[in-house]
């Protein structure tokens, strides 16, 4: 099988998973009480405020909500909602709109989708870069350093302290980086939230670099911890496997140089399982910023918008970015195996299709 073959089937099966993710999701929302609906009656009735109070009243909210509301006036909103519609023509509408990349309008912002996607991923984009550069441009070395001097003082001592920073959670850390270093009870010499200050347009270039670098360093340094850990030990583990075999003793015996032998040899080799990786890494970096990171610094971004989407009911925007990224996901990994063919030319595409 060749390679646009191999893309082909692969878009194909894509279709299906997509659809399937869409579907069950969509169904599960018919049933979840409190919708958008409701809300607004509930609002009508000026019984709750606005969003998740109404919402988390599940179906006696909905039942007071309607208590004084006309017919014609839920009729009206259910209309100004699109629920005057059966399920299976929403269902269709929607995908119609996906098709296109037409995710539809928020109901509590009031804006198009897409337009809020796009004003929530200058936090994202800066929580990811930051999190994948720092976990890949420290930790290969760091991984590499420690599978050449396995078992040695400094083996052990970095062991302990990338062990300890896994077993934190980065909403607890961030906590303490905020409560020692961001004015909580010690000293205050990071800002609380924001990534920018309020003066950020009257810096210079050399000030707005600094300003934007003050405000990351917490939020960051808690969203690293845990990957960190992680990419660190694969990658020391992945070359204490390849330093063992046969071919590193050979090439040893041919009498080259202990560098020949690491960055000649078994870097290439090594490499594999953490370059398959890297889509993935890079991606997921980007949409998958910790929503207790960014609730805790104040950075409103992806994760914080897909949270308030659900609690508010905003149905648009939980089908709109669940299909971006399940789309995302999907096409990430047929990267990661185009990437372990590309890392690996022995490997064929028909054994990753088996």
């Amino acid at each position: 099988m060749n390679l646009w073959s191999y893309i082909i089937k692969r878009v194909l099966l894509m279709l299906p998973t997509l659809l399937g993710v869409i579907a069950i999701t969509f169904a599960v929302i018919q049933f979840v009480p409190g919708g958008p609906v409701e809300q607004a009656l509930v609002e009508l009735k000026g019984q709750f405020g606005a969003g998740g109070e109404a919402g988390g009243g599940g179906g006696g909210a909905q039942y007071r909500g309607r208590q004084g509301i006309d017919a014609e006036r839920v009729a009206e909103i259910k209309a100004l909602y699109g629920f005057d519609k059966p399920p299976i023509e929403r269902f269709w509408q929607m995908l119609k709109g996906f098709a296109t990349f037409d995710l539809g309008q928020s109901f509590y912002h009031h804006k198009d989708v897409w337009e809020l996607v796009v004003s929530k991923l200058p936090v994202s984009i800066t929580l990811g870069m930051w999190t994948f550069f720092l976990t890949y441009f420290i930790s290969l070395p760091l991984g590499i350093a420690k599978a050449v001097r396995e078992g040695s003082r400094f083996d052990s001592l970095t062991t302990m302290v990338v062990l300890v920073g896994y077993s934190i959670p980065g909403f607890i850390l961030g906590v303490f980086l905020l409560v020692m270093f961001g004015g909580g009870s010690f000293v205050q010499w990071f800002p609380l939230r924001g990534l920018t200050s309020d003066n950020w347009e009257q810096l210079s270039l050399i000030g707005k670099v600094l300003d934007y670098l003050w405000h990351i360093a917490l939020p960051v340094t808690a969203s690293v911890a845990g990957s960190f850990a992680v990419m660190t030990m694969l990658t020391k583990n992945t070359f204490l496997e390849e330093i063992r075999k046969q071919y590193v003793l050979t090439a040893r015996a041919k009498g080259l140089s202990e560098n020949k032998v690491l960055y000649k040899h078994v870097f290439r080799n090594a490499l594999i399982p953490l370059v398959t990786g890297f889509p993935a890494a890079f991606i997921g970096a980007f949409f998958t910023g910790s929503l207790l990171i960014e609730t805790l610094f104040s950075l409103d971004g992806l994760g914080l918008l897909s949270y308030e989407s659900v609690i508010r009911r905003d149905y648009p925007v939980v089908m709109g970015t669940l299909y971006l990224f399940t789309l995302i996901g999907l096409v990430v990994k047929l990267l990661g195996d185009l990437c372990y063919v590309w890392a690996d030319p022995r490997l064929q595409f028909e054994s990753l299709n088996s």
